[in-house]
Formats: C-alpha cells, sequence, structure tokens
C-alpha cells in the first residue's frame, strides 16, 4: 500500500517515494503525468522502471541515504521510449517516514523557465495596464472639453458646409472617447454565477458568422464538462475577441476550430487545481509574426492595419479576473491560443513549497 503523506496530491512538482531498496513506494499526480504512467504499475518496482539507467543519479541516491544529505541536481535528462528526452532539475532528500527512505523531486526545466516567464510577463502587462489607465483617465477630460467646443462651434456657423468639419472633431472625440471606456471597462468586478461553457461558444459562434459568413467555423465539444462559475457577459467577450481577432487575421475566409476538454492536475496563478476546463481556438491563418508574439497582449499591440490593439488585451484581463490563464502558439498555417478556467467551487488549494513536504517527511 502506498503510505499517504500530507499535501503530497497538491504539489505542481512531480514527486516520486522511494524505500530503502530504491524500489518506488509512492509518487503523486504531478509524477504520474510527467512520466505518463498510472502508479498501479510502477508501485513496488525499482527506481529503472520509471527513469530508466542513470548511474550519476544512482550514486548520489547513495549518498544522500548514506550521509542523510539532501542533494539537487541540474539539467538531468532521462531517455523516454520513443526516442523522447526529459530535461530535469532533481532534489533527493533523506526521509525517516517507513517504509518512505528516500523523497525525489523532478521538475522540468521547460516548466519552470516558462512560469519564470509568465510572472514577468504578467508583471510587466500590470505595468503596462496601469499606465494605460491613468493615461485614459487622462486623455477623458480634454476629450469632454474638444467635444464640447466643437458642438458650440457649430452652433455658430452661418454656412452649414463648415459643419461638415465639425462632425468630423465630434465623431473622432466620440471615437476616442469610447477607446477609452474600453481601457477603463476590465476593472469591473466579476458578477459569477453558474454558466456551461457550450452555450456560450455557442453565442459567441453565432456572433462571429453575422459578422464572417464565408468563416468556416468547426466545433470538437466534451459536452460531459461540468457547468463552471464565472461572469457570463466577461466570458462571452473574452471568447468572442480571440475568435474574431482569428477571423480578421484570414479576412473572414479561413477556418477557425474551437474545442474543449478538461485539464487534471494545473497550476493557475500559484494555485492547483484538480479540474479545469480548456478551451481552444485553433485556426488557419498566416500566424502571428514573431516580433509580435511575446506581445501580442499587450494594451495598443495590433498586427492589423487599423486594429486598435485592445480585443486580446480585454480577453486576457478578464481571463486572469477568472483566476485563469491563456497563452498563444502559432506557426503559418496554425496559431492556437488556450484559455484555461479552474472548474468548481472550493477546490483550489495553495501550492505547497515543496521544502515543507520535506519537513513532513523527516
Amino acid at each position: 500500500m502506498a503510505p499517504s503523506l500530507p499535501g503530497l496530491d497538491l504539489l505542481a512538482t512531480a514527486v516520486v517515494l522511494l524505500d530503502g531498496e530504491r524500489r518506488v513506494v509512492g509518487l503523486n499526480p504531478a509524477a504520474e503525468n510527467l512520466f505518463a504512467v498510472s502508479s498501479r504499475h510502477v508501485l513496488g518496482q525499482p527506481l529503472t522502471r520509471l527513469i530508466g539507467e542513470h548511474a550519476g543519479l544512482a550514486a548520489e541516491l547513495d549518498r544522500a541515504a548514506r550521509e542523510n544529505w539532501s542533494y539537487t541536481g541540474q539539467n538531468l535528462v532521462l531517455e523516454r521510449d520513443g526516442g523522447r528526452r526529459l530535461h530535469l532539475d532533481c532534489t533527493v532528500s533523506p526521509a525517516d517516514a517507513p517504509p518512505v527512505r528516500l523523497v525525489m523531486e523532478f521538475r522540468p526545466i521547460e516548466q519552470q523557465m516558462r512560469a519564470t516567464r509568465e510572472e514577468r510577463l504578467l508583471e510587466q502587462q500590470l505595468a503596462n495596464r496601469e499606465l494605460i489607465r491613468n493615461l485614459a483617465h487622462e486623455i477623458k477630460n480634454p476629450l469632454g472639453g474638444i467635444r464640447g467646443s466643437a458642438q458650440l462651434l457649430e452652433r455658430e456657423l452661418a454656412d452649414p458646409r463648415f459643419r461638415e468639419y465639425t462632425q468630423v472633431i465630434i465623431q473622432e472625440a466620440d471615437r476616442l472617447q469610447d477607446l477609452m471606456n474600453r481601457l477603463l471597462s476590465p476593472h469591473r468586478t466579476p458578477l459569477p454565477g453558474p454558466v456551461n461553457i457550450h452555450e456560450i461558444l455557442e453565442r459567441v459562434r453565432r456572433l462571429v458568422l453575422s459578422e464572417f459568413p464565408q468563416l468556416r467555423l468547426r466545433r470538437d465539444y466534451d459536452t460531459s464538462l461540468p457547468e463552471l462559475v464565472a461572469d457570463r457577459e466577461q466570458l462571452i467577450q473574452a471568447l468572442l475577441n480571440i475568435v474574431r481577432n482569428a477571423a480578421q487575421a484570414m479576412d473572414g475566409q479561413g477556418e477557425v476550430l474551437l474545442r474543449t476538454r478538461a485539464a487534471r492536475q494545473v497550476t493557475l496563478a500559484k494555485r492547483r487545481y484538480r479540474l479545469a476546463l480548456e478551451v481552444q481556438v485553433v485556426d488557419n491563418g498566416p500566424g502571428i509574426a514573431d516580433e509580435l508574439r511575446e506581445r501580442i497582449f499587450y494594451p495598443l499591440v495590433s498586427g492589423r492595419d487599423g486594429g486598435s490593439g485592445l480585443g486580446l488585451t480585454l480577453a486576457q484581463n478578464f481571463v486572469q479576473q477568472h483566476h485563469g490563464s491563456i497563452e498563444v502558439a502559432s506557426l503559418p498555417g496554425h496559431t492556437c491560443f488556450t484559455v484555461l478556467l479552474p472548474l468548481g467551487e472550493g477546490r483550489a488549494e495553495p501550492v505547497t513549497h515543496p521544502f515543507e513536504i520535506h519537513r513532513q517527511c523527516q
């Protein structure tokens, strides 16, 4: 029977428990996902059954057990089936919780770099949004004065032909006013309630097809997904902006796929969720230019002539307000936006620091 260690299942990193003979006596869901195995197939088996032969690691395991000291290995390369390689950092810690003798913690290097990059981008985006928000507040007041003065001037003009110019001023002031309102709108507090993601996607689908009738919009839904708690209008707007962005990138002539799936053991906003909802918007358009990919969610950044650069910014803001994440992967002919949203209430727990588990094991 596998040992029970408090909080082990909540860890975002992969943890493997070994006995004194280097046999696997436990592993958490993150380890099952990382090594693509089921615990029942490896419990009681030698560690080599899980990670293969690795002389350097075996020597460090012996030393950690002998000297009762922790070991950390950088960029450990494990060969997997099909020639696949895993690049991992590995921490080995002694434990005194029979039958557990050693605790191994594996962290994919790519995952660490990704988390660091996401944290850096989030800080930049928060700073940019605050700057844009402050600018929007400063611009709104002069815009009101410009519009009001144009209206007063229009009343004083005797020649109707000149009113064409005041109308241009008024219309452009209104357009800028609308832009400022859109920049400020994401700060509205969400109004959560139970929603069905497929009803929302069908609403988005109808709206987009009414605007782009030549677009091919396919569906691949997992209808077994439960409802989630979300602000319906914000979620509609977020997904509508993503799908509309894809349609605009293809001039309304390409194909867009809407796909829903369940994602398990997901970390969102530094919290661990057992279950999350995954929505993918995939198009076969030209893709996102390399120089824009890292900045695609920044305010006022657009790869399309005449674009406001706010659609994806608003989408990201709304998704983040729901404690979710949005990412994009793009190549010519294939662009995929992935939205992850936590499912259920009260299922999230803070991600425990790995060394807290180590202290409990000792």
